[in-house]
């Protein structure tokens, strides 16, 4: 097992997670500037037309050009900066939408971000549509995830995705498609729900059915500084997974080893992804911020096709598991949040067992400046 200390770390002052300047300095050093997750590729395939997601308060439409290329557009018209479609605005009952149209002047809108119809403009003088198309966020694909970047311009998908990715490799992710998915809306200032992630000090009083299945002193950190922090837990006898029944919901994914079919991998991705393989799915977690004491947070189930195809598939075990934890979680970290806030609050030593928390804070404050 690999030793595991703080160091004599100590937690974040009070304005980290208090303050209004720092919550805007993250927007601008971390989110602003770091790839985001936004979902799975397989759900934007080119027959499914536009979707949209929401990312440090911008609306952005994702879609597929004419050739199959994953475009990224903010939901603005150049015209006078109408929202261009909501929820219901993105679907089209006639079939695949082919064209968006602002709902206040008609400025219309391609596939590919090009400016098609502008009425009543063509006498102008000097206006022309080619100088108008939507306003594009950068795109990428990873392990079947879509990341954005805010940046402008933006930085390149830094090396450290492919070597994680290399290391995920055996769980396949990109072939991996969602079973299940939750949303919650944490009273907690973000990085409150990442430490307590990344810890399995709080296991045996806030998780004992947890503890049940993964007792919390059998964890190892195989990432200890930087961007990806974490490593494996392994599952007690007769575990095979993280369920409420302690039984997998589905065969073991094709390419673990009888290592990984024995643990539970716990990561973080900075600055606000969860991603945790299991033996038989992939949970991932997706942290939005909301405000300084307010986080929204996305969870996904993923499984291999052929699990999803079986006759009688039931991700409810696992769903219902994770629901469960989740709620002890975010209850507590809505606790840190108010405890924080008080006079009496001081920054207090990390133990051993939080040597994550530790690392993690070191990268924050680095990214923060």
């Amino acid at each position: 097992m690999t030793h595991r200390t703080a160091a004599g770390a100590r937690t974040l002052p009070q304005r980290y997670y208090q303050a209004a300047d720092v919550y805007q300095l993250e927007g601008q050093r971390v989110f602003g500037c770091h790839w985001l997750c936004a979902g799975r590729a397989s759900e934007l395939a080119a027959d499914a037309g536009p979707r949209l997601v929401e990312l440090e308060g911008e609306s952005l439409i994702l879609w597929r050009d004419d050739d199959d290329r994953l475009r990224c557009y903010y939901n603005v018209c150049r015209h006078r900066g109408t929202r261009l479609c909501d929820e219901q605005g993105v679907r089209d009952e006639q079939g695949v939408r082919q064209t968006l149209r602002c709902p206040y002047h008609g400025w219309t809108y391609g596939r590919d971000g090009r400016l098609r119809a502008a009425p009543n403009m063509l006498s102008v003088p000097g206006f022309d549509r080619g100088q108008y198309p939507l306003r594009e966020a950068a795109v990428a694909q990873w392990q079947g995830f879509v990341l954005i970047c805010l940046r402008e311009p933006p930085v390149e998908l830094p090396p450290w995705w492919t070597e994680l990715g290399a290391r995920l490799s055996p769980w396949q992710l990109d072939q991996l498609v969602p079973a299940a998915r939750l949303e919650y809306q944490v009273q907690a200032n973000w990085k409150l729900l990442l430490q307590n992630y990344s810890e399995c000090y709080h296991c045996p009083i806030v998780h004992p059915a947890l503890n049940a299945l993964t007792p919390y002193k059998d964890a190892e950190n195989d990432w200890h500084e930087g961007p990806v922090l974490g490593g494996p837990m392994r599952l007690a006898d007769g575990v095979q997974s993280m369920t409420c029944t302690g039984q997998a919901c589905a065969a073991p994914l094709p390419g673990l080893d009888p290592a990984r079919r024995r643990q539970v991998f716990y990561y973080t991705i900075f600055p606000g992804m969860f991603l945790s393989p299991h033996p038989d799915y992939v949970l991932v977690h997706q942290l939005h911020r909301v405000a300084v004491d307010c986080t929204r947070v996305e969870c996904l189930w993923l499984f291999h096709p052929q699990a999803v195809a079986a006759a009688g598939f039931d991700p409810g075990p696992a769903v219902e598991f994770w629901d469960q934890t989740n709620r002890q979680d975010w209850q507590v970290c809505e606790l840190s949040q108010r405890g924080i806030a008080s006079r009496a609050y001081e920054p207090g030593p990390y133990s051993d067992l939080e040597s994550v928390l530790a690392a993690w804070d070191r990268h924050y404050l680095e990214t923060l400046g």
